[in-house]
């Protein structure tokens, strides 16, 4: 998985009115969190961009300069209601020999031919939630309809790999293909002709 390097300042305090002055300086408080103690530290907002505003799943490595480094995910983030700026992040440590869970986002592969033939392919999952050691994470999950028909269903159970583990029941849809409402209308209304014609024979 791709990774996303933060360059942070270590904080000494972390009371209300130095955080707000870090707001008002458009630097983000920040918490790291799964080591021996929470490491509270500070980033530039716009150090987020990459990492916040994209549907990719990235790992983060925070740094304080001087080779003193942790790698982590992003756990929690809280934006202003108002204006939607990020007020606050959670960080989680990671560690190369203990598993990690993260949302990691599905890609589709392949052209359905439930699609070609008319129908809707709707995605039920945008991401999976999956649980593996930080090497083995992926950067998408490969969802293929190649062989998806209109009313086939593609489960997790087809979306699974060795190197990580789909923490969602067996019986998760990831997506399907159902008939399009276009195809729908047309087939109620051939049956509602059928059935006048069959009606005025009788008569």
């Amino acid at each position: 998985m791709k990774s996303i390097t933060i360059k942070g300042s270590q904080r000494e305090s972390v009371g209300k009115k130095s955080t707000k002055a870090l707001r008002n300086a458009g630097q983000v408080p920040c918490v790291l969190y799964g080591g021996d103690k929470p490491l509270h530290f500070s980033a530039e907002e716009i150090a987020f961009k990459d990492l916040v505003y994209t549907p990719n799943a990235h790992t983060v490595v925070i740094s304080f300069g001087k080779g003193n480094t942790y790698n982590a995910i992003l756990q929690d983030i809280q934006f202003h209601p108002v204006t939607d700026a990020i007020v606050h992040i959670d960080f989680y440590q990671i560690f190369d020999d203990k598993e990690v869970t993260m949302d990691i986002p599905v890609r589709k592969v392949g052209n359905s031919p439930g699609v070609i033939a008319g129908g809707v392919l709707r995605m039920n999952q945008r991401k999976l939630k999956v649980k593996a050691l930080p090497a083995n994470l992926p950067d998408f999950i490969d969802a293929d309809v190649s062989k998806l028909e209109i009313g086939n269903k593609l489960y997790v159970t087809a979306v699974g790999n060795d190197d990580y583990k789909i923490m969602h029941p067996e019986n998760t849809v990831v997506c399907q293909v159902r008939v399009s409402r276009a195809a729908m209308k047309a087939a109620q209304e051939a049956a509602k002709e059928e059935k006048a014609a069959g009606k005025a024979k009788a008569e």
